[in-house]
């Protein structure tokens, strides 16, 4: 039988883009209100619900457990994107269910 827990946050970005794999030190750290079983398999899908900012916000998700998840505005950027990395406050969705 699958769980599912859901919830929402306000999320922003006040440092450049992190461009450098498991360097998770700018994330924020989100705990479920409940965790899953020991042993559980855990996704998590997070999505931006709001549009505050006029550069594409991008997420970052890290280290999910069954009692949380670590996640990041990393606002878009590549060639030819003008990005800083910065962005505002948006509300990010999120979405945890057991697989």
């Amino acid at each position: 039988m699958s769980m599912t827990l859901t919830g929402k946050l306000t999320l922003r970005s006040d440092n450049p883009v992190e461009t450098r794999g498991g360097n998770t030190s700018t994330f924020t750290r989100v705990t479920f209100p409940t965790p899953f079983p020991e042993g559980a398999e855990v996704v998590v899908l997070a999505q931006v619900q709001t549009f505050n900012g006029p550069h594409t916000p991008g997420l970052r998700l890290a280290n999910v457990t069954r009692e949380g998840f670590l996640i990041r505005m990393n606002e878009l950027y590549g060639t030819n994107v003008q990005s800083d990395g910065t962005h505002g406050n948006e509300t990010v969705g999120w979405f945890a269910s057991t697989i």
